[in-house]
């Protein structure tokens, strides 16, 4: 599976969340998983959009097609778009499937790994953050992804705010010491979103 994650700062909310539900016509769309999003919690204006593909081929097939005219609604009403993909590595929890109705928010994690810390970084998620997260009240399921240039990315949807941060609170320092995940991390972005229903596809 291929996840695209889009990111940008929205300069005419009403017309953008607008377009936004024009993405509807995504339904249909050969291999096309789902779609949702919303707003960051943290940053006023950021909006945040997470599409989900079964593969390459289909995505490309679908942006040499349909893309610009589907994008066209939402012309003129952000700045600084930032989109990249990255391939499913595995799940956080089990089963992943890129519903959004039964979630609250999502928190997405942006990692640029050293080159030789790579292969720790992965076993880690997979051994220590992933049976965390997975055993944490209110956390609904997840993905680790990756991109070229030792980039990844953890996607962990969660059923409110709240759950969220008792998780953080309680459990973060220590498994980052666990996992050192200071000696792996080169760069390291994230936010929070507060998921829109009617942005679901």
């Amino acid at each position: 599976m291929l996840v695209k994650w889009m990111r940008c700062n929205v300069v005419d909310r009403r017309e953008f969340e607008r377009g936004q539900r024009k993405w509807a016509r995504l339904r249909g769309e050969p291999g096309f998983r789902g779609q949702g999003g919303g707003w960051s919690r943290g940053r006023p204006g950021v909006a945040h959009v997470f599409a989900f593909w079964e593969t390459r081929a289909f995505y490309d097939s679908f942006m040499a097609r349909s893309h610009d005219r589907l994008a066209s609604a939402q012309s003129g009403t952000y700045r600084n778009l930032r989109a990249q993909l990255f391939a499913h590595r595995f799940d956080v929890k089990t089963g992943f499937e890129p519903g959004f109705t039964d979630a609250d928010v999502v928190r997405v994690a942006h990692c640029r790994v050293h080159e030789d810390r790579v292969e720790h970084f992965s076993l880690m998620q997979s051994k220590v953050w992933n049976p965390a997260m997975a055993g944490s009240p209110g956390m609904v399921r997840g993905l680790f992804g990756e991109a070229p240039g030792n980039e990844f990315l953890v996607l962990s949807m969660w059923q409110s705010a709240a759950e969220r941060g008792k998780y953080r609170v309680e459990r973060v320092e220590r498994l980052s010491l666990r996992a050192q995940t200071e000696a792996d991390i080169a760069a390291l972005a994230g936010d929070v979103v507060q998921l829109d229903p009617s942005w679901t596809v």
